[in-house]
């Protein structure tokens, strides 16, 4: 939907669907049905997820012309992608292998510039949009500093390359359009502090050298075509996960110059041991499931943060007392404040979002909760009434006085 502070949708990456027939049978199912329920009679916003298989398939000119066809017919547009996970989503063990392939391979590569590709023939000719990807990798697979310092770097010459597709989409077609580079916890770029620092330390100097050698740039023009291209994808649950505040955020973006290509309204769980501390721990175990990452960041009560990969790890590690804040990376509904005696972080969401009303600082607010089928069973709904009422709720924070 278009709104006074951007596009909103919401990310098809909740319907199932690795191969491109099930994909489209399920936006066929559900999309009527949400549309008319949001925006009756008006333009609906899809940010869509294609799998790598899927994704070849709608390659195929005439199924790429014939999903444009059902677009136009219902009244839809897509402006944005989501090119995280390249494989399977669902009644799968996802994990660690959301990040599979990562940007250290040319799987990855060939997959981001064939959605930019479909992308650039299915977009609005007066929006621009952008593709969302992992960040660079997952840092637990490297062992060492200099293993990582490797893989960051093998990592950022591919994503020059995407530049040049990019590059070559806006030359032909006029599109312009960009990646976002999404961090989440254990990351290479596990939050946006490491992001900047990528992006000033190893991104730009790359960029600057490859685009002046490449296209005979200069330094400056180099640096805009970089900042124009490569983007972030600003998430909300991640952010909070890292306890980041949304002023100290764009602050960061702001001294380098880099742009929010999205907002992913999402909320994480939060857990406040300061009371009931035995009743919160045995609360949260009923969110330890074997399909998705639940990373967990611990305020601890002498040492700072403690980092776990998994919510395993932090429940057998868990001592009352010792932990006073847990955030966890699980994406829940936006529209609950809490789950009985926890807490999500649904206050992160209204701080950005009004920042964001004051001054829009990116084009798309993207709807981004996943896990319904994995929630526990007394907070699950159909998943189109789901994604309605997510809808309601952030159209009701945008649009209160």
């Amino acid at each position: 939907m278009i709104t006074p502070y951007g596009q909103l949708t919401y990310c098809s990456n909740i319907h199932p669907g690795e191969q491109w027939d099930d994909h489209f049978k399920a936006l066929q199912d559900n999309i009527p049905y949400i549309r008319q329920q949001l925006a009756p009679g008006e333009p609906f916003a899809l940010g869509l997820r294609i799998a790598n298989e899927a994704s070849i398939e709608l390659s195929k000119p005439e199924r790429l012309s014939e999903f444009k066809d059902w677009l136009a017919s219902q009244q839809v547009y897509v402006t944005v992608i989501n090119g995280f996970p390249y494989g399977g989503f669902h009644a799968t063990r996802v994990k660690d292998d959301v990040h599979t392939p990562d940007w250290t391979t040319s799987d990855r590569v060939a997959y981001t510039k064939r959605l930019f590709t479909i992308l650039s023939g299915i977009i609005p000719d007066d929006m621009e949009g952008g593709v969302s990807t992992p960040p660079l990798s997952y840092r637990l697979w490297w062992k060492t500093e200099a293993e990582k310092r490797t893989a960051t770097a093998i990592a950022t010459k591919h994503i020059l390359s995407v530049i040049d597709h990019l590059i070559t989409i806006e030359q032909e077609s006029g599109k312009v359009l960009h990646l976002h580079i999404e961090p989440e916890p254990d990351g290479i770029l596990d939050n946006t502090v490491d992001f900047v620092d990528w992006y000033k330390h190893d991104l730009l100097p790359a960029g600057i050298t490859y685009l002046n050698e490449k296209y005979g740039f200069k330094d400056e023009e180099s640096k805009a075509t970089v900042l124009n291209y490569i983007r972030l994808c600003y998430d909300i649950c991640h952010a909070a996960v890292a306890y980041e505040e949304p002023e100290d955020i764009l602050a960061r973006l702001d001294e380098v110059g880099i742009k929010v290509g999205r907002i992913q309204v999402s909320s994480a769980l939060r857990v406040d041991f300061s009371t009931d501390p035995e009743i919160k721990f045995e609360a949260i175990k009923a969110f330890d499931e074997p399909v998705y990452l639940h990373q967990v960041v611990a305020e601890t009560a002498e040492s700072g943060k403690r980092y776990y990969p998994d919510l395993p790890e932090a429940l057998a590690d868990y001592q009352e007392g010792e932990q006073k804040e847990w955030r966890v990376h699980f994406h829940v509904p936006l529209f609950i404040e809490s789950y009985g005696v926890l807490d999500s972080t649904q206050n992160a969401i209204l701080k950005t979002l009004a920042i964001h009303k004051k001054t829009p600082f990116a084009p798309c607010m993207e709807v981004e909760t996943y896990t319904w089928g994995v929630l526990p069973d007394a907070i699950q709904k159909p998943i189109g009434e789901s994604i309605v009422r997510e809808m309601e709720w952030v159209k009701g924070v945008l649009f209160k006085d």
